[in-house]
């Protein structure tokens, strides 16, 4: 993919315990940008993932990551995360995450990630609700958040326990 098919992006500077002793990013810091990434990416869209679940509303679980280091990112670099839903299906989201060295264009890293649509009750795949279905679409189409006051059963579980 090309940058310009993204539309959020979060700078992460690379800390030392997420890197070896070369000084360089080892391969499980990579989920920690993932988690990063994905948060930042719902957050800019107007609500918290973590707290979709405690209302009932949505809970999301990881079912497939794959990895392709392209390069290494280094100790105290300022890398930047690239992050877009490609696909939503069903009960499934894909995400994609491309890293990015601070202002350059040399791919260092691509994630793939599925998630599907958990019922922790039931232990079962939940159908991705219809307002986060047409909140993500359309911020994937124009670039544009639409306001939360457009979706009431999102708003009302992204405020679960401040009301």
């Amino acid at each position: 993919m090309s940058k310009a098919d993204f539309k959020n992006k979060t700078p992460v500077r690379v800390r030392w315990m997420e890197c070896d002793a070369q000084e360089i990013v080892y391969n499980g810091a990579y989920l920690g940008y993932l988690e990063i990434g994905q948060a930042e990416y719902y957050r800019n869209l107007g609500f918290a993932i973590y707290i979709l679940p405690k209302s009932g509303y949505f809970d999301l679980a990881v079912v497939k990551t794959t990895l392709e280091f392209k390069a290494p990112a280094r100790v105290d670099e300022i890398i930047e995360l690239y992050v877009r839903i490609s696909n939503i299906g069903n009960t499934s989201l894909t995400l994609n995450l491309e890293i990015y060295p601070e202002g350059g264009d040399r791919l260092l890293t691509s994630i793939e990630a599925v998630y599907v649509g958990y019922d922790a009750a039931t232990e079962s795949s939940k159908r991705v609700p219809d307002d986060i279905r047409r909140l993500v679409t359309h911020f994937e189409e124009t670039g544009q958040v639409l306001p939360l006051d457009q979706f009431p059963e999102l708003a009302k579980a992204t405020n679960y326990g401040q009301e």
